[in-house]
């Protein structure tokens, strides 16, 4: 498990973790199980890979929703994001806000980046930085040529790379990056961590075929 905590304006604290294999597929597992990452009531969305951002203003609120992130200032709410290869995106804003994104080639080209960074704001949050878990690097991400030039046209040409292998690739992480840039977030850490090179730690369906999916949980914890 990966893990940040980070102070926020005033007493509270936000809260980041990126389980990991050891802690298996969390998606549908018991609370008592979930509680390993995070405690208390999560919201849990069906993920369709386009751009809807829901606002939860109490916890547990918009479990189940169709929607690819989710947004609060509500302390306690846990929001959640399920992915394999598709990069995990928390946002933190200083002034009391979280997010949690899930950023696949599909939602970076519909905008699910800039439309959650507008849902932070409209809650308030100014001072924004992000953290982009685990996802497939550029040297395991063979892309399809014409999708790849599409996603450039939007997002620039630092997202084209290629394989270990020598295809064309796409490159997930920079394509956040060029994402957040576009929405107006320039503090960015990164796990730089490859789902597909490093399976004793995480799971990926672009290499193995492997339908698990690690979650990326964020909330707000009162001081």
């Amino acid at each position: 498990m990966l893990a940040l905590t980070l102070e926020l304006n005033g007493s509270r604290r936000a809260e980041i973790r990126f389980s990991d294999r050891l802690q298996g597929d969390l998606g549908e597992a018991s609370p008592a199980q979930r509680a390993s990452l995070a405690g208390g009531r999560w919201t849990r969305l069906r993920q369709q890979h386009g751009a809807k951002v829901v606002t939860v203003t109490e916890p547990g609120e918009a479990d189940g929703a169709a929607a690819d992130a989710a947004v609060t200032a509500t302390s306690d709410a846990v929001l959640t994001v399920r992915t394999a290869d598709c990069a995990p995106l928390a946002l933190v804003a200083a002034e009391g806000v979280v997010a949690a994104v899930h950023a696949g080639w599909r939602g970076l080209a519909g905008g699910v980046v800039e439309e959650s960074a507008a849902a932070v704001r409209r809650l308030g949050g100014r001072h924004i930085r992000a953290f982009v878990g685990p996802c497939i690097g550029p040297e395991c991400y063979e892309f399809g040529r014409q999708h790849l030039e599409d996603l450039a046209a939007r997002l620039g040409r630092d997202i084209v790379s290629r394989t270990a292998w020598g295809t064309a690739a796409l490159d997930i992480p920079a394509a956040v990056r060029a994402a957040l840039r576009r929405a107006g977030i320039s503090d960015v850490i990164e796990a730089d961590r490859c789902t597909a090179c490093e399976a004793e730690s995480w799971y990926s369906h672009r290499a193995r075929g492997e339908s698990a999916r690690h979650v990326l949980a964020t909330w707000i914890s009162p001081g």
